[in-house]
């Protein structure tokens, strides 16, 4: 996923369908310089960590 589109879903008040390693995800914050995302699974918020741009997908459904 590119960084800009990651800032896009990080920002929206609606909730993106975005994947990591195939768990539905949520994108707490994107760190830009690293090009890094703060997330955690949506059914467990208690498990934040901080993962490549480029192993986050969206679903376009």
């Amino acid at each position: 996923m590119n960084k800009q589109r990651a800032k896009e879903i990080a920002a929206s008040p609606v909730m993106a369908n975005v994947t990591y390693n195939g768990q539905s995800i949520y994108i707490q914050d994107v760190d830009e310089k690293n090009e890094t995302a703060r997330i955690y699974p949506l059914d467990e918020p208690e498990n934040e960590q901080v993962v490549s741009l480029n192993e986050l997908k969206e679903d376009y459904r």
